[in-house]
């Protein structure tokens, strides 16, 4: 977290004013919850999915939980930059939830990235399920732990930087490994995941109410309010801080 941390001391002001012309955030698809507590739903009400972002860094093409399924992320993609799933360089998953991966499957020709943290609590969960432990509520067939292990070993452990304007920055709580994205240009914009759910649960200063740690989640929530001049969330469209 620290190198994160030293990551951000860098100022805009050293940068080349071409680069920055370079640098985008677009909002692919606006996530929702299945269940929005604020709005004193007490049961799941509507289909979930996450938000999914793409950012470009110059030549790199970074796009954040692809959530909708593959052929309906093919056309949101197009529909809002142009861009067909083999220009997309680089994916990146903010957690192992299955709403943020949906479409994965379609970018096959990118290098896929997930936090060092997620992944070894995913390795570990699943390792014990295949030799006969606990596999939760769900029943879940020997295929699919197969198939979710095989998913984890392809997803690479992202490095600090995954471009010139964009690092990693470690938001654990909502899962136990979530990593966020930092996009730091003239203005600094976290890419949270379920480190902050919706501009109305921050709003209340809510985490996620099935945060696999509150109080980390709520250390999490802190930090990235702290930083960030603008949060893309998990479920809702971007929104500025302040």
């Amino acid at each position: 977290m620290h190198s994160a941390r030293r990551a951000l001391s860098r100022t805009v002001t050293g940068l080349k004013l071409s680069s920055l012309m370079s640098l985008s955030v677009d909002i692919i698809n606006i996530g929702t919850l299945t269940r929005n507590t604020l709005w004193e739903e007490s049961a799941a009400k509507r289909p979930g999915h996450a938000t999914t972002t793409l950012i470009r860094d110059g030549e790199h093409t970074i796009l954040v939980d692809p959530s909708l399924p593959p052929d309906l992320m093919r056309h949101r993609l197009d529909e809002r930059t142009g861009l067909s799933p083999q220009q997309i360089d680089t994916v990146f998953l903010t957690s192992f939830s299955p709403l943020h991966r949906r479409g994965l499957s379609l970018f096959a020709e990118s290098i896929w990235f997930i936090g060092q943290v997620e992944r070894e609590v995913v390795q570990a969960g699943l390792g014990a399920m295949m030799n006969g432990g606990p596999v939760g509520a769900d029943e879940v067939s020997f295929e699919e732990i197969e198939a979710e292990n095989a998913l984890i070993e392809r997803l690479k452990i992202a490095p600090e930087k995954l471009s010139e304007h964009v690092s990693i920055f470690p938001t654990y709580g909502a899962t136990p490994g979530n990593m966020s994205l930092l996009v730091c240009g003239q203005r600094t914009i976290a890419i949270a995941g379920d480190a902050i759910i919706t501009s109305g649960y921050f709003d209340n200063g809510r985490v996620w109410d099935r945060s696999s740690d509150p109080e980390q989640a709520k250390e999490s929530f802190r930090e990235l309010a702290d930083i960030a001049d603008a949060i893309v969330p998990g479920h809702d469209n971007i929104f500025y801080v302040g």
